[in-house]
């Protein structure tokens, strides 16, 4: 979460815009993520390029002594964030405006490429040089912060943080999936090198980016020092689809700067017949919208005849399930309702999964998880298409903390089940003669059958009693009279006081 220092440098750097005459928050998020984007290809770069010295090979950087911009040689040193914030505020926004905007719109080649297609209509659009000075000089103090803070998912956070001022602001509320829910999926799952990986409601991609840096640090010589993994972990291994252009554009400029060179990022209706995948992807990671109902001509019938409904939760079970290909996994959060709803579709849905295909975990989490943008208590379902059952048992935990309070502040505390959870589902075999009082057991798929299909925890979790002694009414009685007596005495001590 940002806190603290941090969180006011960015409420500074928002206020700065509003100044500066931009006070629409979408463009303020645009242009903040284009900079940030700007500063991370310099970092990125310098990296690479420290990376390529110590390997004894050589770097192609993207900063090329000449690159030519509207038909005009540059030297490709001048587009560098460490280069030309330091020059006077006049020579900086011209830089700006005439070359580094133009540059990271040409920045990739392929012109089908979801970077190109989401940067192609990129604008600058801070007003005066002194404007752009001021947010220059603020983005450096916050990259310095973040810096120190020396924490993986900060920028993710600080995206978070500036997607919570639109939703404030009452225009296209978005909200991501916290980071370190988003981390606990990723190191349950433990995407390969050899997946196809898709998020059908991908926003600023958070889940795709947390896979890569997952293999990134998991399978590093599998996938970098092999010439066919590595071209599909580039090219071939991240599909995201959203139907907001601006998360488009953030999760397109996210999957780059992590060193993904070319996601497949599309704008696409994932529940529409604009949608042709099927049994496509290995893993499937999603946080799908909990929006409410559709209309059914929006729906592809093919999922309608899984599960008739409106319910955007539902469908998009019946997706994932079209998605897969056979033996393909799916780590999803939904809402609680999922769990136990009564009405067909909700039964038919459970049914699917758990009668036709291999139902691996169900997670509760507890309703402050998404606080302060949602209030709305959630689970983590995980399952394999098999086409043909496998569900024998299933694997319950009840989640009563996840590092956080549970209230709007979201502070952190020691109290956390993360790792637990991820341990134990890579040990399930452990877990076989766990009792259904503790935090995690399994439940024979017959007696979910016998449910109802019912998947919430507290329909099997069992409650310890422990009986508790109270005084005799004799005890209470003296008690009583003692307290009587003194206050008694005291009174009488305080009126010859008087």
């Amino acid at each position: 979460m940002i806190t603290g220092e941090l969180k006011n440098k960015i409420d500074g750097l928002w206020d700065i815009f509003a100044a500066g005459g931009l006070v629409n928050p979408l463009d303020v998020v645009e242009q903040i993520t284009y900079l940030m984007f700007i500063r991370d290809l310099d970092d990125a770069d310098n990296k690479r390029s420290k990376e390529a010295l110590m390997l004894g090979i050589p770097h192609n950087s993207i900063f090329k002594e000449q690159v030519i911009l509207n038909d005009r040689p540059v030297n490709g040193q001048l587009l560098k964030w460490s280069v030309f914030h330091d020059k006077p505020a006049g020579q900086m926004y011209s830089i700006m405006q005439d070359y580094v905007f133009p540059f990271i719109k040409n920045l990739h080649d392929d012109k089908d490429s979801a970077y190109s297609k989401y940067m192609n209509d990129a604008i600058f659009k801070i007003p005066t040089p002194l404007l752009l000075s001021k947010i220059v000089e603020t983005l450096d103090n916050i990259y310095d912060l973040m810096a120190k803070q020396q924490e993986s998912d900060t920028k993710g956070d600080v995206y978070e943080y500036l997607l919570s001022k639109i939703a404030q602001s009452g225009l296209n509320g978005q909200f991501r999936t916290p980071r370190h829910i988003i981390k606990m999926i990723v190191d349950m799952m433990k995407p390969s090198p050899t997946d196809i990986i898709c998020d059908p409601a991908c926003g600023t991609s958070g889940f795709l980016v947390t896979a890569g840096e997952y293999l990134k640090e998991n399978c590093h010589n599998e996938i970098f020092f092999d010439k066919k993994n590595k071209d599909h972990y580039m090219n071939k291994m991240f599909f995201g689809y959203d139907m907001d252009r601006t998360m488009l554009r953030i999760g397109a400029m996210n999957m780059m700067t992590h060193g993904i060179d070319n996601p497949f990022i599309e704008y696409r209706d994932s529940l529409s017949d604009q949608n042709p995948d099927k049994e496509k992807y290995s893993l499937l990671l999603a946080n799908p919208p909990f929006k409410g109902s559709l209309d059914n001509d929006t729906v592809s019938t093919d999922l309608l005849k899984v599960c008739k409904t409106k319910k955007t939760e539902l469908l998009f079970l019946a997706l994932f399930l079209r998605m897969l290909r056979q033996g393909g996994r799916c780590a999803c959060i939904v809402p609680d309702g999922v769990l136990f709803g009564s009405s067909t579709a909700h039964k038919a849905i459970r049914q699917e999964i758990i009668e036709n295909n291999k139902l691996d975990a169900v997670i509760s989490m507890p309703s402050g998880v998404f606080k302060p943008y949602a209030g709305v208590s959630t689970a983590v379902l995980v399952f394999t298409k098999t086409g043909h059952g496998g569900t024998d048992k299933v694997w319950f935990y009840d989640m009563t903390a996840d590092g956080f309070s549970l209230d709007d502040k979201r502070t952190e505390i020691k109290e956390n089940d993360i790792p637990d959870i991820v341990e134990r589902f890579h040990n399930l075999e452990r877990e076989l003669e766990r009792e259904r009082t503790e935090k995690s057991f399994f439940v024979d798929k017959k007696e979910i059958v016998d449910n109802g299909y019912d998947l919430s925890i507290n329909k099997y979790k069992k409650t310890e009693y422990k009986p508790v002694e109270y005084p005799s009414t004799e005890e209470l009685l003296a008690d009583l009279n003692e307290l009587e007596m003194e206050i008694t005495a005291g009174l009488a001590e305080l009126g010859e006081m008087l």
